[in-house]
């Protein structure tokens, strides 16, 4: 049995995806990055999925949240949690890396 290895390109977070684009980054359908904004992971600017454009950080989130469901079977409102939690602590060690 192979085991697939985890592969995430970051992206510049200036870049902005599309719908489409973001789709095809990361290889998923559009019904999951749709859930991911209803559910306030993914907060993309623009009136209608049609007109949505995602930040180039928008690609890690919806890559840890497929990580999350995948390998550790948490649902989504879970994975929100999660990512939040991440961001907190990686502001946090910035915060420290600045103070220090």
């Amino acid at each position: 049995m192979t085991e697939k290895s985890a592969h995430i390109e970051i992206i510049d977070e200036n870049f902005e995806f599309s719908l489409a684009d973001l789709c095809k980054c990361c290889t998923v359908q559009a019904e999951t990055i749709i859930e991911m904004v209803e559910e306030g992971m993914l907060s993309p600017t623009g009136e209608s999925p049609s007109e949505w454009r995602f930040k180039g950080t928008a690609q890690r989130h919806v890559e840890i949240t497929l990580h999350l469901q995948r390998d550790l079977r948490v649902n989504l409102p879970g994975a929100a949690l999660a990512l939040e939690l991440i961001e907190e602590n990686e502001r946090l060690r910035h915060k420290l890396r600045i103070r220090g």
